[in-house]
């Protein structure tokens, strides 16, 4: 820090940034990580940052990327602002070389469509302050800048990203007070699904000590599935899916196609499946055998990234966030619909209805969609791990959101807001209708305790999960251990596989 300001700064490899004092902590905003990707770097793997002269302001977060509206917590676009999109945050309670503090490093969701660090819900403050840690975020790409298979481009844009902006960490956390062999990352849906993959990529390799994951996605596409996206993506534009011909779109411009394609998603259930259908995007990353060799879940099992300590869990309503305006109004042909497309085989749809021969349509539709899309990829990312010759510990989060009377149960994103404490930004008020309890309080307390105690000794303050107790942590206002919950669920999909997605038509 320099004496002579009332501001902090730090030098790091490329310049000397100024940043501002947050609620106890040095909060730093706005840091390049790599150039921006336009013009010549269109779609290209990111490049290094050009250093600065000079004293460079930290104060304001980077611009968003270019992103779908359709499924963002605001429910639109968010304005264009600039094209510096590849930033990252930092906040540190002791900006000091010598400090040498636990780095949390979140890796924000979206469906691969939407989302930035800029978002309020995402203020690192409270975790860095509270965990004693330095508290990162980041900017990566999604969408068609991110995700889309473009020929002339390198497959997987945004897990790209998200390993040069774990490089800049490495390189430069010591100057914020973080300890670059003490990095743990942590983020949910997308974040997690990207997460998942960073385990298993090999330029990701020594990154990052720790993982939390939380409500893995099981999606994955094969590079034939992803190009044949990617045609009809650039076909709404009147353009062919390449590099040269996309690149001449404004970055404003090319989210419209993923939202015209993720309006009609199940209009393309002949050629990308049935699974199409209940998937609310259509993007997830592309096991192209080289940016992404393999699944991260059979790369685990054959002992992928085994020194890598994991935390994992998931929602139990998981799905619900997504029908909220037909809960009560879910047919038994939408139901039949489901379970024909998504329950595992051998049995399928039999196999469930016999394993849940109480349930309402309602309740068979939540649960095989909640199971395919995000339950079972958390939980067997954790089992996979294990036979790898890992170590994983495993939660479930059973909290009822109170809005809608609780209709609603446990949803998708319900965790967002108890782990970052911020119950005034979406999606809490949506979740909460109202202020939130003291009891909801002290579950995010836990809650925020329990991620950075893994971060800092790898135990979260329950077992590690072993696959002959199942013993897992149930997050709720009143907490407990206890053998996995939906064992049901877990029976039925125990050999089943989470693969790419292949190209049907």
């Amino acid at each position: 820090m320099a004496a002579e300001s009332m501001e902090p700064e730090v030098r790091i490899a490329t310049g000397t940034l100024r940043g501002r004092s947050q609620d106890g902590v040095a909060a730093f905003r706005g840091i390049p990580f790599a150039q921006p990707p336009v013009g010549a770097l269109r779609f290209a793997a990111p490049r290094p940052v050009v250093p600065w002269d000079g004293v460079r302001p930290a104060a304001a977060f980077g611009p968003p990327p270019p992103q779908a509206g359709a499924m963002s917590m605001g429910g639109t676009n968010p304005p264009y602002t600039g094209e510096d999109w590849l930033t990252v945050n930092v906040w540190s309670p002791q900006p000091d070389t010598s400090a040498r503090l636990p780095v949390m490093v979140w890796v924000y969701g979206g469906a691969y469509m939407f989302g930035a660090a800029s978002e309020p819900l995402y203020d690192g403050a409270l975790i860095a302050r509270e965990g004693g840690v330095v508290m990162v975020t980041f900017n990566y790409r999604v969408g068609m800048e991110g995700f889309a298979q473009i020929e002339g481009a390198p497959a997987n844009r945004g897990l790209l990203d998200q390993v040069a902006a774990l490089e800049w960490v490495r390189d430069n956390i010591t100057a914020f007070g973080g300890d670059p062999g003490h990095v743990t990352i942590f983020g949910e849906s997308a974040g997690a699904g990207s997460i998942a993959a960073l385990m298993t990529m090999p330029r990701a390799a020594g990154l990052f000590r720790r993982a939390i994951a939380q409500s893995v996605p099981g999606t994955l596409h094969s590079p034939e599935l992803a190009a044949d996206i990617c045609r009809a993506l650039a076909a709404h534009l009147g353009l062919r899916p390449t590099a040269a011909d996309l690149a001449g779109v404004a970055p404003p411009q090319l989210p419209a196609a993923g939202d015209a394609v993720t309006a009609r998603l199940s209009h393309y259930a002949e050629r990308w499946g049935q699974q199409a259908a209940f998937n609310p995007t259509p993007f997830s990353p592309v096991v192209d055998g080289d940016v992404l060799p393999r699944s991260p879940w059979q790369a685990l099992a054959d002992g992928a990234g085994h020194d890598i300590e994991l935390l994992a869990g998931h929602n139990r309503d998981e799905y619900r966030l997504f029908i909220a305006p037909m809960l009560g109004h879910i047919t038994e042909d939408q139901a039949t619909a489901a379970l024909r497309a998504l329950a595992p085989r051998p049995g399928g749809e039999r196999a469930f209805r016999h394993a849940y021969p109480n349930a309402s349509a309602e309740e068979l539709f939540t649960l095989v969609t909640s199971d395919w899309l995000f339950r079972m990829p958390s939980l067997h990312l954790a089992e996979a791990h294990i036979a790898g010759g890992g170590r994983a510990h495993v939660y479930e989060l059973t909290w009822t959101a109170p809005a809608m009377d609780g209709a609603l149960g446990t949803p998708h994103g319900a965790d967002l807001p108890l782990v970052f404490g911020r119950f005034d930004a979406p999606p809490g008020p949506g979740l909460l209708g109202g202020p939130p309890t003291p009891q909801t309080q002290a579950l995010s307390a836990r809650i925020r305790h329990a991620w950075a105690a893994f971060a800092h000794h790898g135990d979260p303050g329950w077992p590690a999960y072993d696959p002959s107790q199942r013993l897992v942590q149930i997050l709720d206002t009143d907490p407990t251990v206890t053998p996995y919950p939906e064992e049901i669920s877990r029976r039925l999909w125990e050999h089943h596989r989470f693969e790419a997605l292949p190209l049907l038509g």
